[in-house]
């Protein structure tokens, strides 16, 4: 499977090191690559895990270097994916960043919680947003 145009695949990290998560992420492509600000971008992440996950939700924090810009806490996993989650799936999460947003290097951390709120994974990428401002509507 290519990449499409203006995607490329994303370096992914766990936040806690050596934490053994129950969904392993395999990798990470952002749709447009860079992000333009005020347009949607698709988040595609592919994980897999030897759990049967009917139920979670997904909490989404960007930042800009220390600063937090964006989050979003209710994202139901079944929305984001086919349910019950098990073997190999991708979640794809759209994001529509403000168009005030500046253009620069961000991070995002995504965490996906089972439904006792504990931690299944929990991941951060940087991605970019360009320097292209979207046409105004006239």
């Amino acid at each position: 499977m290519g990449l499409a145009a203006g995607s490329s695949a994303t370096a992914v990290e766990y936040c806690k090191k050596g934490r053994d998560y129950p969904v392993k992420v395999s990798g990470v492509e952002v749709v447009p690559d860079p992000v333009v600000r005020g347009e949607p971008a698709t988040f595609k992440i592919s994980a897999s895990t030897d759990k049967n996950i009917t139920k979670g939700k997904l909490v989404i924090d960007v930042a800009y270097f220390i600063f937090h810009v964006h989050s979003e806490t209710t994202h139901n996993l079944c929305d984001e994916t086919p349910c019950p989650a098990t073997g190999e799936f991708v979640l794809a999460s759209q994001q529509i960043l403000p168009s005030f947003t500046p253009p620069g290097s961000y991070t995002l951390t995504m965490k996906l919680l089972g439904d006792s709120n504990e931690e299944l994974t929990c991941i951060s990428f940087g991605f970019s947003i360009g320097f292209v401002t979207p046409n105004p509507i006239i």
